[in-house]
This record gives structure tokens, C-alpha cells and sequence, in this order.
């Protein structure tokens, strides 16, 4: 249900605090909720969360046309209470976010525009996962273009956000998690599924992309007419 590796992005993100605590209070602002609600709608933080519910369909789409069957997972995924295994996979979902989301995320983005901030902490993200690496090297892609996309969905989702971060990235993977354990077969060492994995995820990934550029390329223009003289 979780694993002390999750812990390993939090135990690093508590370390650099006690070495450097000034360096980290600024990169951590917004991971816990607070009065500023500014950033994020509430539409924005519903489509995050409703995300991997679609990967998941998306998933379960692909391996009915693969395979011609529903991959449903083990009956082993079902051999702990429902409420037990999804508190377990939130609190090593937000272990781990803290870390991804909430720390290496905001540092990244002061160096990198959202994109690339974010598909450079998917990569690293998805390279933590040394054991995927031991796999086929397809399916190591597969779960490497996954992570990467679903970084850049996180990110783009946060971007601005000052508030309630870390919940909302840990609800993301959890929720993805849960998809994996429960309705598909991700989490079997099976190329074709986490490929599939990979393709959902970029499909879901492309709509957010689409409205950040949109969003860049109209926020200027609400500038000018704002400020230029005489507008009307």
C-alpha cells in the first residue's frame, strides 16, 4: 500500500531545511493552505483532479483495444479496505510531493518557463524510480514519457498557486495510483500497458499545454488595452 521510498523526497526537502532553512521557506510558500486564494480557480483545481480520471479511462480504453479485455489488476489490489489503502497511497503521495511538486518545481521555475520546469522534474520524477529501469527499455519509456507528462500537467495546473499545493498535487497522484492499482494493470511489468500509460498521459497532457500558450498569448494584450492611453 506504500512504500518507504515515497518518504525519500520528504526526507530530502527536511534536510535542506535544517542546512539552509532561509533558501527553503520561499520555494515551500503555498504547500499548506492559507488565507490567499489567489491563483488557481476553482475550475482549474476541478479539472486537475478530474485528469487522471480521465488517464485512467483513457488507459482502460487502450487495453480494451489491445488486448480485448478490461485489464483489471490482480484481486490481490483488493485484499485491504478501500479507505486503508487510499489514506496510505495520499500519505506517500504527499511524501513524495512535497518534494516534486511543492519544492524542486518552484526552484526550477526560476530558472525555466513552466513547460520545461515541469518536464525537467517529471524526468527526474520518473528516473527516482530506479527499478522501472531494470525494465524493458520500452517500458521504461512508456513510464518516463508518463511522469513527464503528468509533471507538465502539474505544473501548469499550480502555476500561481499560493495555496493548498501540496494537497492538490498529492489528490493528482493519488488518484493516479489508485487507477493503476484498482482498474488497470500499470503496475504489472507489462510493456503494453504502461506505454498505453505513457500515450494517456500525453493525450491528457496536450489540452493543458494548448491553454497555457493561449493564456500567455493573451494575458499581453489584457495588459496593453488596461494601460494604454485612452483606452477604451
Amino acid at each position: 500500500m506504500v512504500q518507504l521510498t515515497q518518504f525519500g523526497p520528504a526526507v530530502a526537502v527536511a534536510a535542506v531545511a535544517l542546512l539552509w532553512p532561509g533558501r527553503i521557506r520561499d520555494r515551500l510558500a503555498g504547500t499548506l493552505p492559507t488565507r490567499d486564494r489567489a491563483g488557481a480557480t476553482t475550475g482549474r483545481r476541478a479539472a486537475l483532479l478530474l485528469t487522471p480520471v480521465l488517464i485512467t479511462a483513457l488507459c482502460v480504453g487502450g487495453g480494451l483495444l489491445t488486448s480485448g479485455s478490461l485489464p483489471v489488476t490482480s484481486p490481490r489490489a483488493f485484499a485491504h479496505p478501500l479507505a486503508l489503502v487510499v489514506a496510505a497511497q495520499l500519505l506517500g503521495a504527499c511524501a513524495e510531493e512535497i518534494g516534486w511538486r511543492c519544492y524542486l518545481q518552484p526552484l526550477l521555475r526560476t530558472r525555466f518557463g513552466p513547460v520545461t520546469a515541469s518536464a525537467l522534474v517529471g524526468v527526474v520524477w520518473g528516473l527516482w524510480h530506479v527499478p522501472v529501469l531494470a525494465q524493458e527499455p520500452a517500458f521504461a519509456a512508456g513510464f518516463l514519457l508518463a511522469t513527464t507528462a503528468m509533471s507538465v500537467i502539474l505544473g501548469l495546473a499550480l502555476e500561481g498557486v499560493r495555496s493548498n499545493r501540496l494537497l492538490l498535487a498529492g489528490g493528482f497522484h493519488t488518484l493516479i495510483n489508485l487507477g493503476m492499482l484498482y482498474v488497470t494493470d500499470e503496475t504489472a511489468a507489462a510493456t503494453a500497458p504502461m506505454l498505453i500509460l505513457g500515450a494517456a498521459s500525453l493525450a491528457a497532457a496536450l489540452p493543458w499545454i494548448a491553454a497555457a500558450r493561449r493564456t500567455a498569448h493573451t494575458a499581453p494584450d489584457k495588459i496593453i488595452v488596461a494601460t494604454a492611453p485612452g483606452a477604451r
